[in-house]
């Protein structure tokens, strides 16, 4: 199954909306362990603050990884400024390679 790099931004000074959604994403993101080859929060630069959030996850097709990543809870919440969904191949290192 090919593989998709999907990146999230977050909106500006949106943390609280980020806090107040997190349970519900990682309860949500946590239904598709089998699919996910890696995923987690993307910092700011004092390595803390949260600023966006990065799958690299396999479906079938861009369609797909576009409908499941709608469904995300901090999508629906309006958290993100852009997200951006492209396929990946994985070269290096010990994660899945993907097709």
């Amino acid at each position: 199954m090919p593989l998709f790099l999907i990146n999230a931004r977050d909106k500006a000074n949106s943390t609280e909306l980020r806090l107040a959604n997190r349970d519900a994403h990682l309860k949500w993101a946590g239904q598709f362990g089998d699919q996910i080859a890696m995923a987690g929060p993307v910092l700011s630069e004092d390595g803390q603050t949260m600023k966006g959030s990065t799958f690299v996850i396999a479906f079938d097709s861009l369609a797909d990884a576009e409908a499941w990543a709608k469904e995300d809870p901090y999508a629906k919440a309006g958290l993100f400024e852009t997200t951006e969904i492209i396929p990946f191949k994985w070269l290096i290192g010990d994660g899945p390679k993907g097709d």
